[in-house]
């Protein structure tokens, strides 16, 4: 019996306001940010889950409560909804990697499916946590609508993992916006792609990754 995902990227934490990467250290939304996780609630306030998950991370959790208030629901936390472990790569500047890390970061930038983050987790192992996590979450919740609050590396691996792309292409796959909505659905091991970063209804509060990414 297949499971409905609504997969949301948390709004934009203090470390995406200063283009900083961020792993599994803990940093708040911004004032922007708790305005981007309102008017996702508000979308999808039409879409009515059967449970709401979250990555354990303050910043997807935050992104969460707007729309789990709504619903008058619990937030399920799982860690393996986290996003990747970043390693020596915590809170530092992209432009900053590009100096202190140039052969690894490079790697991440140009061929990200085959990138490791130094002292940190691979996109390979992020990728199989995060299949992992869904599978165990569909098994609990067949035939239901499940939301779950999750961060950007994970819903490309996700993404790439859906149209079944391998390690070479899963550079193909764009960033998901802040705050944005991606549906798939899981029947027994098979993921399938529906939407992909839906942010219109963000107005001009849309943010992204900059270029250097």
């Amino acid at each position: 019996m297949p499971t409905t995902f609504y997969l949301v990227r948390h709004g934009e934490s203090e470390a995406n306001q200063r283009d900083a990467f961020l792993g599994h250290h803990d940093l708040p939304l911004t004032a922007l940010g708790r305005l981007q996780a309102e008017k996702t609630a508000n979308y999808l306030k039409n879409f009515h889950p059967d449970a709401i998950y979250s990555s354990d991370l303050s910043r997807a959790y935050e992104t969460a409560t707007f729309t789990a208030g709504l619903f008058n629901m619990p937030i399920v936390k799982d860690p393996g909804l986290r996003e990747i472990d970043a390693g020596s790569w915590e809170e530092i500047t992209f432009s900053e990697l590009a100096k202190a890390f140039p052969e690894s970061y490079a790697l991440w930038c140009n061929d990200i499916g085959h990138a490791r983050c130094d002292g940190g987790e691979s996109v390979a192992e992020l990728r199989h946590r995060m299949i992992s996590a869904l599978l165990r979450i569909a098994a609990k919740h067949e035939n239901e609508t499940v939301f779950v609050f999750t961060h950007a590396t994970p819903i490309r691996a996700v993404a790439a993992h859906c149209k079944q792309l391998d390690a070479n292409e899963l550079k193909t796959v764009p960033w998901a916006t802040n705050a944005s909505v991606t549906r798939i659905i899981v029947d027994g091991d098979r993921f399938t792609l529906v939407d992909y970063s839906i942010d219109h209804f963000m107005g001009n509060m849309a943010t992204r990754l900059p270029e250097n990414v």
